[in-house]
């Protein structure tokens, strides 16, 4: 199949009660993993990608494995730009014809940020690419996170709505209490929060930092307006437990073998979530 406008997937994510999954995907094996899962479960997905991601494959190269693969799934897939730092790096996703890109200047001044986007939306909206945008700040819950900012700041429903109004964005990724990494302890999500940006901004909304969520915190955010939910800790931490253990106990040296195993622990993660997330069918 087609990769398809990250827009699409979330709509109908809001109109039917679920959200859409968006992995961390850094290279064809972990890609091809997920196609296939979310083949087998009838999921939609979007493939993620961001700075962390591109010291393996530039945005170019990224969008060509996704769709060498993409040929041989039945799978409604949608490749975004994650975290993206710069607009220099907004347009090459654009030019490698990623279907969503993010650029995230929420530690920006409110003017910077919402300029910014706007001028992202300008550029991106005739493609057909969706654009992302972050109001408030989602921080980070450990040392090992690579994205978000070092503070949380969260978003306040006002700001919210004049930020939409204002850039044009697509969807709002939002700070609830929400982080990224590992918690080490449970979030406690501000929903009434969440609630009053749902009544005010009238486009979907983003949760990152979904690994470790509890269930029904996710099931009442998405009765609350997410519509995508990105996992990316939990990924990278069943591929790595994978690689050491087997590592450690002198199993599998030969490397392609090795990842071939992780990718199997991975896999038992991408299915966790996409039920979590119950998106499963929905495609």
């Amino acid at each position: 199949m087609k990769l398809i406008p990250m827009k699409e997937l979330m709509i109908h994510a809001m109109a039917h009660n679920y959200a859409v999954p968006s992995f961390c995907a850094w290279n064809a094996e972990v890609i091809e993993t997920i196609l296939k899962v979310c083949q087998r479960l009838r999921s939609p997905v979007i493939l993620m990608a961001g700075p962390g991601e591109f010291q393996l494959l530039r945005p170019a190269a990224n969008a060509a494995v996704v769709r060498a693969l993409l040929a041989d799934y039945k799978v409604k897939a949608a490749l975004h730009l994650d975290h993206g730092d710069s607009l220099e790096l907004v347009k090459e996703c654009v030019n490698a014809k990623f279907t969503s890109v993010m650029l995230d200047f929420s530690t920006r001044g409110f003017e910077e940020n919402t300029v910014a986007l706007n001028k992202v939306c300008r550029i991106c909206h005739p493609n057909g690419i969706t654009v992302e945008g972050e109001i408030g700040a989602v921080g980070r819950s450990d040392s090992n996170a690579v994205e978000g900012s070092i503070g949380s700041r969260l978003t306040d429903p006002d700001e919210a709505a004049e930020y939409a109004e204002i850039t044009g964005v697509d969807c709002l990724a939002v700070s609830i209490g929400n982080a990224h990494g590992a918690y080490v302890r449970m979030p406690q999500f501000d929903f009434e929060r969440l609630a009053e940006i749902h009544e005010k901004v009238n486009i979907p909304l983003v949760l990152h930092g979904g690994s470790g969520t509890p269930d029904n915190d996710l099931k009442k955010a998405i009765s609350l307006g997410i519509a995508k939910v990105n996992v990316a800790t939990e990924l990278i931490t069943a591929y790595r437990s994978s690689l050491l253990n087997q590592w450690n106990t002198k199993q599998n040296l030969w490397v392609p073998i090795a990842q071939g195993e992780a990718v199997k622990e991975m896999s038992r993660v991408v299915e966790e979530w996409i039920i979590r997330l119950n998106s499963n069918g929905k495609a």
